[in-house]
C-alpha cells in the first residue's frame, strides 16, 4: 500500500509513483480503464500539445469539459504547458465572454461537438481547441502535432485559476500553485487513510476545487482509482458503486440528499455501499439529521468537512472511526493551522465565536490583480475566510455563518443557520434555507424558504412551521415570512447563497 508525504510536487510528479500497470481513471459508460503508466504518457503528450499551439507557463488555458476522462487529462496538461482555468459548461455566452475575458484565456478547450454558447463567446478572440476521446480511452487535441515539449513547471508555478462564487461582488481570481494543490491532496489523503486499495466515486464537477482535489487528486496521489461518470445520477449512483467496488464518495449535500430521497423506509442497505469505507460531505453545511439518516441507510460513516478555494478545498474534517466525529461540527484541522479572531486580528479562546482564519501551505498567497481584496482578506499569515465560528477546548470547529450573511436586526446579531436547523428539524420540511430581508424599522427581518418533502401533501403551511420554530427559536429570531416552494436556487455545484436566495423571494415578501 502506498500513501502521500507531506512534500509539494508537480501535479504530474503527483501522480508519477504509481504502478504504471495499476487503474487511474474508470469511464463507467464507456467501461473505458486507463492505466497511471498510459495516463501520465496522455498528460505528457497533451501539454506536448498546448506547447506546439503556443501555450506556454503563465498562460491562461480555458477548458468547459464535462466530467470524464477529458477533463481530467486536459486540467493536468494545462497544468503542465500553462495555467489551467476550467469553466462550468452550463454558462450562458455572457459568463464565458466575461470569465475568458477575466483570465485572459489564450485558448479554449471544449468537446469536439456542442458547447455552442461556449463558442459564440471565444468568437474569432480565443482559439477553440476540440479535446476528443478515441474508443480506447486515450485523449488528444485532434491532429495538432505535438512538435513541442512542454517545459516541466515548477512547484511554485500557478497550476490552477479559479474564481471565488462572488457572492459578495465581482467574483474574485485564486491562482493555486503546484504546491497549494500537491500539499491540500496530501492532507486529504492523510485525513482519511487512502490508499492504492481505495476506489472514489467523483460525482462533484470538475471545474470545481472539490471535484478537482479531494475525489480526483487525492485520489491519484495514493495510487487509488478514480470512478468519472458523466453526471451525477441517483438512478445509475449505487449499480456504478457495486461494478468498480466504491469505497468512499464525496459531496455537497444536496447530493447527499438526493440519493436519500430514493430511500424507501426499512429498505436495506444498497449492494453498491458494501466496500464504503466513508462517505465524505464537504462544501456546504451539513443538516445533523441529514448525516444521521445517511449513516442509517448507507451504513458507512459520514464524515463532514470544511474546504474553500482559496485553500485548495481542505481545511478542517471529522476523523475516521475510531476518532470522533461530531454532527454539526466540521471537525479539526487538517495539518492546516485554525485560529477564530475579532475584527482587529487577535486570536480567541475556546468557545468564543469570530472570524475563522486559517494559515498553512496549502492557503493562496493573495488574489490575483486584487490589492484591495489581499489587504481585508488578510491578517498577516493569516486568511480571513469570512465564515464565523467557534474552536473548543479539542479544535473542533462549528460554522455558525457567514460574517455577511449574519441577519442585523436591530443590533441583534442572527445566524442564518441556526433558524436553518430548526427548520429541517421539522418532520415535513425536507430543504430550508433563512435570509434577512430589509425592514424599515429594524434594518433587517428574518424570512425563510422552505421545500416540503413529497409525502407532506398540503397539510403543512407557513403557520404551522412558524408555530414549530416559536417553540424553538427566540421571538426576534423566528421568521416573519416563510416561502414554501418546489425549489430553492443553487449554484452549479449545489451551494445555497442566501445572497441569491433573498432576491429570487424579495417580490413575494
Amino acid at each position: 500500500m502506498t500513501s502521500t508525504t507531506a512534500v509539494s510536487t508537480t501535479l504530474l510528479g503527483l501522480i508519477g509513483s504509481a504502478p504504471a500497470e495499476r487503474t487511474a481513471v474508470i469511464v463507467p459508460e464507456q467501461n473505458i480503464r486507463v492505466s497511471y503508466g498510459s495516463l501520465r504518457k496522455q498528460v505528457q503528450d497533451v501539454a506536448n500539445q498546448l506547447t506546439a499551439a503556443g501555450i506556454g507557463h503563465g498562460d491562461r488555458v480555458g477548458m468547459a469539459l464535462p466530467n470524464g476522462l477529458p477533463a481530467i487529462v486536459s486540467f493536468l496538461a494545462a497544468s503542465m504547458a500553462g495555467t489551467a482555468a476550467p469553466l462550468n459548461p452550463g454558462y450562458r455566452e455572457d459568463e464565458f465572454k466575461f470569465f475568458l475575458e477575466d483570465t485572459n484565456a489564450k485558448v479554449l478547450l471544449l468537446p469536439p461537438d456542442g458547447a455552442a454558447e461556449a463558442r459564440r463567446a471565444a468568437g474569432g478572440a480565443v482559439p477553440v481547441l476540440a479535446v476528443q476521446m478515441d474508443a480506447a480511452g486515450v485523449v488528444s487535441l485532434g491532429d495538432i502535432a505535438a512538435n513541442g515539449t512542454a517545459d516541466p513547471p515548477g512547484v511554485d508555478d500557478v497550476a490552477l485559476i479559479l474564481h471565488t462564487s462572488g457572492s459578495t461582488g465581482r467574483p474574485k481570481r485564486v491562482p493555486l500553485s503546484h504546491a497549494n494543490l500537491s500539499i491540500s491532496s496530501g492532507n486529504v489523503a492523510r485525513s482519511y487513510a487512502l490508499t492504492e486499495d481505495d476506489v472514489s466515486l467523483c460525482v462533484m464537477p470538475l471545474f470545481h476545487v472539490h471535484g478537482l482535489v479531494a475525489s480526483t487528486l487525492a485520489t491519484l496521489a495514493t495510487g487509488g482509482t478514480v470512478v468519472v461518470p458523466g453526471k451525477f445520477s441517483p438512478l445509475s449512483f449505487w449499480r456504478t458503486a457495486l461494478e468498480h467496488g466504491a469505497t468512499w464518495y464525496s459531496a455537497v449535500p444536496t447530493l447527499h440528499q438526493l440519493l436519500l430521497a430514493r430511500v424507501e423506509s426499512g429498505a436495506a442497505r444498497p449492494a453498491g455501499a458494501a466496500k464504503l469505507r466513508f462517505i465524505r460531505s464537504c462544501s456546504a453545511a451539513l443538516p445533523p439529521q441529514v448525516m444521521h439518516d445517511l449513516e442509517a441507510a448507507f451504513g458507512a460513516p459520514v464524515l463532514e468537512a470544511y474546504g474553500m478555494t482559496e485553500a485548495a478545498h481542505q481545511m478542517a474534517s471529522n476523523p475516521l472511526p475510531p476518532g470522533e466525529r461530531r454532527a454539526g461540527s466540521v471537525g479539526c484541522g487538517t495539518e492546516v493551522r485554525i485560529s477564530i479572531m475579532d475584527g482587529t486580528g487577535r486570536h480567541l479562546g475556546p468557545g468564543e465565536r469570530g472570524e475563522v482564519c486559517i494559515s498553512g501551505p496549502n492557503v493562496t498567497k493573495g488574489y490575483e490583480n486584487n490589492p484591495e481584496a489581499n489587504a481585508s482578506g488578510f491578517f498577516g499569515e493569516w486568511f480571513r475566510t469570512g465564515d464565523q465560528g467557534v474552536l473548543d477546548e479539542k479544535g473542533y470547529l462549528t460554522l455558525t455563518g457567514r460574517l455577511k450573511e449574519l441577519i442585523n436586526r436591530g443590533g441583534e446579531k442572527i445566524s442564518p443557520r441556526e433558524i436553518d436547523e430548526v427548520l429541517l428539524a421539522h418532520p415535513a420540511v425536507a430543504e430550508a434555507v433563512c435570509f434577512g430581508v430589509a425592514h424599515p424599522t429594524w434594518g433587517e427581518e428574518v424570512a425563510a424558504a422552505v421545500v416540503l418533502k413529497a409525502d407532506a401533501g398540503t397539510a403543512t403551511s407557513a403557520a404551522d412551521l412558524l408555530a414549530h420554530c416559536k417553540g424553538s427559536l427566540s421571538a426576534f429570531k423566528c421568521p416573519k415570512e416563510i416561502h414554501i416552494t418546489e425549489t430553492i436556487p443553487r449554484t452549479a455545484t449545489g451551494k445555497i447563497q442566501r445572497r441569491i436566495v433573498a432576491e429570487a423571494f424579495a417580490n413575494k415578501a
